[in-house]
């Protein structure tokens, strides 16, 4: 079958120098971009029904930009005046750098992981005393929880935002030779909207362990699987296969 149409189930990339706009125009195929699942936020009443108190603590962790986003969100709507003092535990650099839309970077107090949040450890062990607050989403990955649990912190997990599918009405999907899905719950959002789809000739595309298993608990025949030492990014797997069918 000659690949003529691809479905991404992310947005369409803020950069023009995306490998995929690159494919694209190089193999000469038709590339849309629609996410499949979305955030929203959970209101400051919705936030009460977990007794959570913003000024009962003294550190934010933060695992990513959302969590960032969502947090500043839900102390405005809550009228709370995050104090000066406040210190913020990132995950990562780029979770750091991302807070900058909020504070005054060089006068408060930011500590850094590294990527995953078990690089947090060193920094997280020290915090006996402090009283750590965690905005996170309605998943949560379990290694975080067990990281604060292991180092028996004071710590209160705050969902502030949900994952849901998104409202796919509009997306012929059956027109598309590939889709590629990057989570479990791309995969669960194709189904919540289209309960009777069925592979058919479509070829799919998925990047991680766990989209290949949802993929396949769905009865889904997977024909490009990604990270591979020989393809480690989608495009990558995509251009080859491309090329391979075409």
């Amino acid at each position: 079958m000659k690949i003529k149409s691809i479905l991404v189930s992310q947005p369409k990339p803020v950069s023009e120098a995306s490998p995929f706009f690159n494919l694209e125009k190089d193999l000469k195929v038709k590339i849309d971009f629609h996410p499949f699942i979305q955030v929203e936020g959970l209101t400051a009443k919705e936030l009460r029904k977990q007794k959570i108190d913003l000024s009962k603590f003294t550190g934010i962790v933060l695992t990513s930009r959302n969590a960032v986003d969502h947090f500043f969100r839900v102390a405005e709507e809550m009228r709370f005046h995050v104090p000066d003092a406040m210190k913020y535990y990132c995950q990562s650099e780029a979770v750091a750098y991302y807070l900058q839309k909020y504070i005054v970077y060089r006068k408060r107090k930011v500590y850094i992981g590294g990527k995953a949040f078990s690089d947090l450890k060193p920094i997280l062990k020290k915090l006996k005393k402090e009283r750590l607050l965690l905005p996170s989403s309605n998943i949560l990955k379990p290694d975080v929880p067990a990281v604060m649990d292991e180092l028996k912190l004071d710590w209160k997990r705050a969902v502030m935002y949900q994952t849901v599918s998104s409202d796919l009405t509009d997306v012929e999907i059956n027109n598309y030779d590939i889709l590629v899905f990057f989570s479990p719950l791309g995969i669960k959002s194709m189904y919540n909207n289209f309960p009777d789809y069925k592979q058919g000739k479509s070829l799919i595309a998925v990047f991680g362990k766990s989209t290949l298993e949802e993929a396949e608990k769905n009865g889904l025949k997977v024909d490009i699987k990604v990270p591979t030492p020989e393809t480690p990014s989608m495009t990558m797997a995509l251009e080859n296969y491309i090329k391979e069918n075409n």
